[in-house]
């Protein structure tokens, strides 16, 4: 480490290095990990072809949509719970995981019905019905969320990184034996029960038994009670994330939802520059709202400007280069993506709006209207969507998707009386925010 990062280091507090080392380590983890989903996902559509690999994706996305009953909000709960009452580490725990557990049953036989009420194929609902076992890794996240409550995310990262690499592993050796489309599916399901022994592995032995768990009755009411506006939440988010993939399957083609999944892929690795920037801006945007607040205000408008035109600028450059990414990744056979790519990529410029702006919300502690935000998403992505794929198959998704962004990040906050300050923020940030890179890092320091 350089003398001048040593000596900034050691003049800061024990919790603030805490913090900042559970970003850095949070931050290595989603980077091993994008790396590594992409390079598995273009070596596996190569090999599938963009029918079988939309079915893939088809069957990941139709599951994502349960997944959200299997949590019922609980994470965060766990986590604010975990680091107010430590000393009741295990019948917090012990009561969360039965409760998750519970709800796994639940949406696994929920699934099991609508695939069937809804899906004609027999392969696609015998692959649906054994990748949705992965709903029962879920309930292990409650040994993540505890090392998280206690700021220590190395652990967790270390589990990540250690699933990717093996998950990256089975999936290159059932590309060399030329394995089917069912075992791709298999291991992919896999990847979430490799996660759950890495985390399990990690609370055995850095903190302790899972027999030391206990149930607690008594917590249920409150911990529902809690969980439940985020589960709405979450499950508007994850509609509208997941839903499209599951209607191109069943508007247009599973070639549709292969060449919009392969889109999806370059997507999220751009997604990540946003992320990042939020999450390091974040910390000052906290001091300096409480030591200066007309700096924070500056310095907010700064931040949303800068990083959507950020976003725009890495947009545009994605948008001209997308030919060769797609046909030198992917293949020629992917082609048919690029279009898709060259429209779907602009959702960065609206997620890195939403990001930045949502950040300042959860700091001036107005965040509890979110879910009207996410709700309107919702509805607007799957009325949208049901319009559009008939007549314009799926670059109409790709647009859809980015008016669903739009109103989610934007828009609705017009609707919601709190948020209008935040919405004049944003449109006054997308006028000056070129501004903001002009003047250089400053913006970010």
């Amino acid at each position: 480490m350089p003398l001048n990062l040593r000596q900034r280091w050691n003049s800061l507090s024990e919790n603030r290095r805490k913090v900042a080392s559970n970003v850095a380590w949070a931050m290595l983890g989603k980077a091993v990990s994008m790396v590594g989903v992409l390079f598995v996902g273009i070596l596996v559509g190569r090999y599938l072809g963009p029918e079988k690999y939309g079915l893939m994706n088809y069957v990941i996305s139709f599951v994502a949509l349960f997944e959200v009953a299997s949590e019922f909000g609980l994470g965060n709960i766990e986590i604010r719970e975990l680091a107010k009452e430590p000393e009741s580490r295990d019948a917090i725990m012990g009561t969360c995981f039965a409760l998750r557990m519970g709800f796994a049953v639940l949406a696994y036989i929920l699934l099991l019905i609508i695939v069937a009420a809804t899906e004609d194929d027999a392969y696609t609902r015998k692959v649906i019905a054994a990748y949705g076992l992965c709903l029962f890794a879920f309930p292990f996240n409650v040994t993540r969320n505890y090392f998280t409550s206690i700021v220590k995310n190395e652990y967790v990262v270390k589990s990540q990184i250690l699933r990717t690499l093996l998950g990256a592993g089975i999936k290159i050796v059932l590309l060399w034996r030329k394995m089917s489309l069912t075992w791709f599916i298999l291991a992919t399901g896999f990847d979430f029960y490799l996660l759950a022994a890495g985390y399990a592995r990690a609370y055995q032995t850095q903190v302790g038994r899972f027999r030391d768990w206990r149930f607690d009755s008594r917590r249920i009411p409150f911990l529902l009670a809690e969980s439940f506006p985020l589960l709405l939440s979450g499950a508007a988010v994850i509609v509208y994330q997941r839903i499209d993939q599951v209607m191109i399957k069943h508007l247009v083609s599973k070639e549709g939802v292969g060449y919009f999944a392969t889109a999806g892929m370059f997507l999220n690795v751009v997604l990540f520059l946003p992320t990042v920037l939020v999450q390091t801006v974040t910390p000052l945007l906290v001091q300096l709202r409480q030591n200066n607040p007309a700096a924070y205000k500056k310095k907010a408008l700064d931040v949303v400007g800068g990083v959507t035109w950020l976003a725009a600028l890495v947009s545009l450059g994605v948008s001209l280069c997308a030919p060769w990414l797609v046909g030198w990744t992917y293949g020629a056979k992917y082609a048919p993506a690029v279009p898709i790519l060259q429209v779907l990529i602009w959702k960065t410029v609206g997620m890195a709006l939403s990001a930045s702006a949502g950040s300042i919300i959860i700091i001036e502690g107005i965040q509890k209207w979110a879910v009207i935000r996410n709700l309107l998403g919702c509805v607007v992505c799957v009325a949208l969507n049901w319009v559009v794929l008939p007549r314009f198959g799926v670059l109409g998704a790709a647009w859809v998707t980015l008016a669903t962004v739009a109103v989610t990040g934007w828009l609705a906050n017009l609707a919601i009386p709190p948020y209008h300050r935040i919405f004049l923020l944003q449109g006054n940030a997308l006028l000056t925010g070129w501004k903001v890179l002009w003047r250089g890092r400053r913006t970010f320091t």
